[in-house]
């Protein structure tokens, strides 16, 4: 099993910056990375950026690019989601995600935590 916690979420206004943090414990060895996914009220949940563990791929949604920055530490076994120029269409829960080596299903998930921009 893979515990998953997110932190770092919180009320900020339009254009500020945020930076969340995904703590993962547990099995993790057996998985191949994380990613952030997020679910606006009414809105279906969506992908917003991923990171291997190995070689640092990353990807990321169209609607971040350029604005979001994930990024890890391997020794804290912990990612990053550096969250800029916020708008208020990035509102939502954000969650954050791993699945298992070789698979393209993500299987654990965290509690999620919320962020709002207020315009």
């Amino acid at each position: 099993q893979v515990q998953l916690v997110e932190s770092g979420g919180g009320l900020v206004q339009a254009g500020d910056s945020l930076r969340l943090s995904c703590a993962a414990s547990g099995r993790t060895i057996e998985t191949s990375g994380l990613g952030w996914f997020r679910q606006a009220p009414g809105k279906e949940r969506e992908f917003v950026a991923s990171i291997t563990w190995s070689d640092r791929k990353t990807w990321y949604a169209h609607s971040v690019k350029g604005r979001f920055t994930i990024s890890k530490d391997n020794a804290k076994n912990t990612v990053y989601l550096q969250m800029n120029s916020l708008k208020p269409e990035d509102m939502a829960i954000y969650y954050c995600a791993a699945k298992r080596r070789g698979s393209t299903t993500y299987e654990y998930w965290g509690q999620g935590t919320q962020v709002t921009v207020s315009s």
